[in-house]
């Protein structure tokens, strides 16, 4: 027998086109009629692409097809224009702002280990001596690093009678991370689902005030979590986290990719540990040398900054104090963080 319930099981197998998630997860299946053995679906989704619904009724007819007994299979289409601006989201619905939050960034990366949490903390200590408002949220669950770069790792965020959640303040910024909650050699273990439903409580049920930057350290890679956020929250800009050799660059065009097919733009692309200077000022290009000017041409965007790999950057991270927080003019990986703060503040207006 044909149930709703087979069906709407059986859609879940088809994924919206450049997305890792399905049509039913989205919310896109509006109803589903069976008439005996025949099967009529709606589907609603807010594109201006015909190759969306196109592919969608290809997938769908398919793996409806291999019902047993199915009879006539219907597959209609509500296709309303995406909301405007599009900045990138959920197929069906977009994204909402966060309230009293002016801008957003993304910073990202297509793989672990070359420093994305390093230079969202930094980025986001250098856009507060400006003078603006910021918040980090450390939606990396998995490996939360911003507490104890931030030198707050012993502190534990309070919670108001409304269940929202008091973020942590340190070195002028405002911050979230699971790190904050959990001790040290506490792992996180949950599954995708519930991932996604903690980073929507660190963005939505936090009380982050009136902010002119939030700054989003995404977990590297471009599973459900980075997905999520983008789909559901207006990323204003984003930022790509690279080092200098092709093994990083081939994950940071991933995360490029998804951000094209979501719509959010890509402010530029930042080089990280692109060379290495010793006592005697000679530098050293140990991870390769100019692949970010050449990713960002290759994109289309500006290289934002090359960030050298710095033993006092490492030092200071581990004890709590970002390099971020000397004084530019007496410092230059510092400096190279404040003109990195500079420049995405003219890119976003």
């Amino acid at each position: 027998m044909i149930t709703e319930d087979l069906v709407r099981e059986t859609l879940k197998k088809v994924n919206y086109p450049g997305f890792s998630r399905d049509i039913v997860s989205f919310g896109l299946v509006k109803k589903i009629t069976i008439v005996g053995n025949d099967i009529t679906v709606l589907i609603s989704v807010a594109t201006k692409d015909p190759a969306v619904p196109r592919g969608i009724h290809e997938s769908a007819e398919k793996v409806l097809a291999s019902i047993e007994d199915v009879g006539k299979i219907s597959i209609d289409f509500d296709i309303k224009d995406p909301p405007e601006p599009v900045t990138g989201g959920n197929p069906a619905a977009g994204q909402s702002s966060i309230p009293g939050v002016k801008k957003i960034i993304a910073v990202a990366s297509g793989k672990g280990g070359v420093g994305k949490s390093t230079v969202s903390t930094n980025l986001a200590i250098a856009l507060s001596r400006t003078g603006a408002r910021v918040g980090l949220c450390d939606c990396d669950l998995y490996g939360p690093s911003v507490a104890l770069m931030l030198g707050a790792s012993d502190q534990q965020p309070m919670a108001t009678d409304q269940n929202e959640i008091v973020p942590i303040e340190a070195h002028g910024i405002k911050a979230i991370s699971m790190g904050f909650l959990l001790s040290e050699d506490s792992p996180v273990i949950v599954r995708g689902p519930l991932a996604t439903r903690y980073t929507q409580q660190f963005l939505r049920q936090c009380l982050w005030g009136e902010l002119d930057y939030l700054v989003l350290d995404l977990p590297p890679g471009t599973g459900d979590i980075q997905l999520t956020i983008v789909q559901t929250v207006a990323v204003d800009g984003s930022v790509i986290v690279t080092t200098p050799q092709e093994v990083a660059l081939i994950d940071a065009r991933k995360a490029a990719a998804m951000f094209r097919k979501v719509n959010v733009p890509i402010s530029g692309i930042v080089e990280n540990m692109a060379w290495f200077e010793c006592n005697h000022g000679e530098k050293y290009p140990i991870f390769g040398e100019g692949g970010g000017a050449v990713e960002a041409a290759r994109l289309g965007v500006p290289l934002l900054g090359q960030i050298p790999l710095d033993i006092a950057t490492r030092e200071r991270a581990d004890q709590g104090q970002p390099i971020a927080t000397l004084d530019p003019s007496k410092n230059t990986i510092s400096a190279a963080f404040a003109d990195l703060a500079a420049k995405l503040i003219e890119i976003l207006g």
